[in-house]
Order: structure tokens, then sequence, then C-alpha cells
């Protein structure tokens, strides 16, 4: 697996076309019946809304770095402007279109101590006639782009979609399909298709053995003209067939949190790694990663090029491949954390051979916000510290065995000659809302410290756990040799 391509996200143009949706949720606690029904009154304390249906697979490649636009119908009304709103957050450019008489269609739940107490719907069924506005907004940005991903709600969105398949093959565009419909003939022309496997043995797919499955999956894609399918499979992973290939993945997920939106993540993310120049084969195993990180989530989940990155590595290393950790750049991520309103943590150092008393300390730190940055002193900056015998361990293993620890959540390497052997520039870039060092340090002695108080953040020091030291595992053994 090409893993290089990872620094290609941002070059992946996506339109999402489909039916969009908001998913509204109403979080509180439950304490008793009510005296009027046998009914839970649920005490509400908070309000979320989010972009649901074919907006959250536009989420989900704007998570993963990709450039993505939307297409879809809304009502005139005050749902369809919050829908509005997040999408713009989401840096989603979304074109769509407002309906006279329809209602934005909203998902409206209420969750209690985890669990679900009640889902409203409110939506009307799109028409034809609505379907051929976004046929026509289709053909004016089209070539923006070179991905259609049509994701299928059965909500009315895409009553014309035979007619925007075509459009957007004739244009030379890649076209990939989350379908609903039963009728795969529907999505002709479509170079991928991703049902999972209850719509696919709706479809007339049988499963009654890996060969009876593959035959039927073949014959389907020949009969519908359609070039590939990724049949998602549930805990027994994902398939990627077509007339002459075959490659299954097993699931990579070994607790299960919650599938909602898993779907949205696989077809988001496969789109987006076929945009970065991933072949089918090697985006799809992407995919799978991916499904497997979102379904260990609560809710409609997205994942970020740090978290996928993490899991790959991983993945290839218990695969017996070839590993080596892409820089992309973070900083968008940090922000976007930060404007989210999260507490970012930063600390520093070489950490050349993890030990018990990094671990702490970075979980110490980690307690002290909600995400921790880690600064890494690259292999230059280290050499000039500790001298030329050191790092024992080069970057990019470093920065793997970091990435792996639940309590890290975003690792950037620093120490060019330019930059110094301080990170004061990159905390400079950062601004975290707090700053750790490790050791005998006084606030004033601490590169960067300056910046942090200045912009209200915090400064703290913690101890290092006795004992515990590169230095001294060295010499330990350098004196068994």
């Amino acid at each position: 697996m090409n893993l290089a391509n990872l620094q290609h996200l941002n070059e992946a143009r996506v339109l999402v076309v489909g039916d969009v949706m908001l998913d509204r949720y109403w979080l509180g606690d439950t304490g008793r019946i009510s005296p009027e029904a046998p009914v839970p009154v649920v005490k509400v304390s908070r309000l979320e809304d989010k972009a649901g249906g074919a907006a959250n697979v536009a989420k989900n490649v704007a998570h993963l770095d990709g450039k993505v636009g939307l297409l879809g119908l809304i009502g005139k009304d005050d749902n369809g402007q919050t829908l509005e709103r997040i999408l713009q957050f989401e840096n989603i450019h979304s074109q769509l279109v407002s309906i006279d008489a329809l209602p934005t269609i909203a998902k409206m739940r209420v969750i209690s101590r985890h669990q679900q107490v009640v889902r409203l719907d409110l939506e009307e069924t799109f028409t034809n006639t609505h379907s051929r506005f976004l046929l026509s907004k289709l053909k004016e940005v089209i070539d923006e782009y070179d991905y259609i991903l049509f994701s299928d709600y059965n909500k009315g969105a895409l009553s014309a979609i035979q007619e925007m398949i075509a459009v957007a093959k004739s244009a030379g565009k890649t076209v990939l399909v989350d379908p609903k419909s039963s009728d795969f003939a529907l999505y002709r022309g479509a170079d991928f298709i991703t049902p999972n496997l209850n719509e696919f043995k709706l479809a007339g797919g049988i499963v009654d053995s890996e060969e009876t499955l593959t035959e039927s999956a073949r014959k389907l894609l020949q009969e519908a003209g359609i070039e590939a399918m990724l049949l998602t499979r549930s805990e027994q992973g994902m398939s990627l067939i077509s007339a002459s290939e075959k490659h299954h993945f097993s699931a990579q997920v070994r607790e299960v949190s919650d599938v909602t939106g898993a779907g949205d993540t696989v077809i988001a993310t496969l789109t987006t790694m076929l945009g970065a120049g991933m072949i089918a084969k090697d985006a799809v195993e992407v995919a799978n990663i991916a499904a497997g990180i979102a379904v260990s989530k609560l809710g409609a989940a997205t994942v970020t090029p740090e978290e996928l990155s993490r899991k790959l590595g991983q993945y290839l290393i218990e695969n017996g491949e070839h590993y080596q950790t892409p820089y992309d750049d973070v900083h968008q991520h940090i922000a976007l954390a930060q404007k989210n309103g999260e507490r970012i943590v930063f600390t520093n150092g070489c950490f050349d051979i993890l030990h018990a008393g990094h671990v702490k300390y970075l979980a110490q730190a980690k307690a002290m916000g909600d995400r921790l940055v880690v600064g890494l002193n690259n292999d230059e900056s280290i050499s000039r510290l500790k001298g030329s015998d050191r790092p024992i361990n080069p970057l990019d293993e470093r920065a793997m065995v970091l990435s792996a620890l639940a309590s890290v959540d975003w690792v950037i390497p620093f120490g060019s000659e330019a930059q110094g052997d301080t990170p004061a520039e990159l905390i400079a870039r950062l601004s975290p809302d707090v700053l750790v060092k490790g050791g005998d340090y006084k606030v004033s002695e601490i590169a960067g410290a300056d910046h942090v108080l200045s912009a209200g953040g915090k400064v703290e020091v913690l101890d290092f756990l006795n004992g515990c030291s590169t230095s001294n595992i060295i010499k330990k053994a350098q004196s068994t040799q």
C-alpha cells in the first residue's frame, strides 16, 4: 500500500449529491416516569445539531481534507438554515436548492444515558420535478470536481439519478453510488456501488457461500452496467468485486459502539482515497480501516487523517509491511478543534526510547485538556543536543510509537536549522491552551511559555517518574553486553 497518497488528500475534488438531512439531538438525564403517561421524562440539558444523510457523507470527506461540494434539497425553513450554517462551519461548499412547499428533512432524537428514547422524523418525499433542479445544478458545477458521489436515502432528491449519472460520465467523471433502491439498474454507468449485505440480498444477491456471493454480485454488476461493487458485510468485513477481481478485507474493529453512519464513512473514505491517487484495492483497504474507527465511536462519527494514519500504521505492522509516518500539515485540524471549543495541550521532547515515565507523563498532560499535541525533535536536532550517537530510534519510528498511545492526538516534528532546537516557533503558531513541560524547570525557562501566558493560557511543570530515563536505559543495555 502506498501511504504517500495520504499526503495528497486535499487534492481529492469530490461532489456529493443526494438526500441531505438535519440530525438533531436532545440530550439529558431521566429520573422519573411522567404522571401523564407511562413514558420517561427526559430533562434536556443540551441540544446538538449535525449534518445528516448526504450532508454527513460530505462532512466525512471534508474531515479527511478532501475538497468537497454538496448538492441537495432543503425547505425554506429554520432547519434548512441551520443545516446551511453547519455546512459552512465544516468547510463544505454547499449549493442546496430550497423548495417552497416541502420541509427540510430532519431526524430528531431524544437521548438519555446513551440510549435513544424516541426518534421523530420530519419529512416529505421530494418529487422528480424537484430532483431535476439538482440535475440542472449538477450540469453547472460538474467541471469543478473529479469524483461524483451519489448518496441515496430514498427521499426523492435522486429521482433523476439515471440522467445525473449520464451527465457525470459524459463529463469524464468517476461515479460512486451508495444505493437505496433494490434495482441496481437505476445506477447504470456507475464506476462503484457500495451496498450493505441487506441491500445486496434485496437486489437479488445470494449469500449461501463465498462462491455464490461472488457469482451473484458479478451477475448484478453485468445486468446493471456497473463496473465494481464494494459490498460491506458488517462483522465479516467488506469485499471489492468486479468482473475480473475480488478482494476481501476482514473487519478491523474489536468493539462496536455504534454503527450509525458507518456506510457514509466507507464511501466517503473510498472516494477521497481514489481522489488522492490510490488504486481501488488500496482505497478499499483504507476505507475498511476507517469504518473500524467510525463504529468504535458513538453517533455518526467522522475520521481524521491522523486517526487513519495511526490505525494504518498498526495494521501494516501487524501484517508485516513497512510503515513510514506521513507528516500531513495537521495545523488546520488543530485549529478546527480549537474552533470547536476543545482545549489543546502541548508538550515536546525527544522521546528516543519510550518508557514508563514518558507514558505516565503524557497521560497526565492529556488529562489537562481535550487534545494533546506532541512536538517531536527531529533526528538532526537530537544529534545536536545529545551527541552524534543519538537518536537510537529514527524520527518515523519514534512518531509511530507516540501516535499509538491513546493519550496522543497529534505528533509534529520540529528542529530544523531555521527553527532551532526549541519548539518556540511551533508553539507560537499553534497557540495551545496549556503548555506542559516535564522536569525541574522554572516557567521562565520553558520555551514558548511567554507566548502561551500572554495569550491567556497556562504553563504546567510535571515531575518525571523517578528512575526512568532514556540515558539509564542505554547505560543498562550497554552494561549487559
